[in-house]
């Protein structure tokens, strides 16, 4: 995770998302990013170091903007999980644990699609 104050070209802007703030401006890696999880026009950003942020945008235009990177898979209509950051995948529950704690639960239709792009991963 980058703060930048004056040198936003440290980061390829294209795939970072940007967090505005009242001092500064965050850019945020896509590896930084464990999930992503919606509320309405809103979504929080969690990161591997334990931090939340909250976005004024969908978590559809937030998949699309972190489209270019393949680990970033939709498990549930509120939820965007980084598959670099899991750490246990319960089939039979349907819940994915990811780092840092949280348990994400898969939406039953997305399930056994979810399984299948799990077991390639893990």
């Amino acid at each position: 995770m980058r703060i930048s104050d004056n040198n936003p070209q440290s980061m390829d802007a294209g795939q970072a998302i940007l967090i505005h703030s009242v001092k500064n401006t965050i850019f945020l890696a896509p590896p930084d990013i464990t999930f992503l999880e919606g509320e309405g026009n809103y979504t929080y950003i969690y990161t591997y170091s334990g931090k939340k942020y909250l976005v004024a945008r969908t978590i559809k235009n937030l998949h699309m903007s972190l489209n270019e990177s393949n680990d970033f898979v939709r498990i549930h209509k509120s939820y965007l999980i980084n598959t670099n950051h899991i750490v246990d995948y319960a089939g039979q529950d349907r819940t994915i644990t990811m780092a840092g704690g949280k348990e994400v639960l898969v939406s039953r239709r997305k399930s056994r699609e979810i399984s299948e792009i799990l077991s390639a991963v893990l």
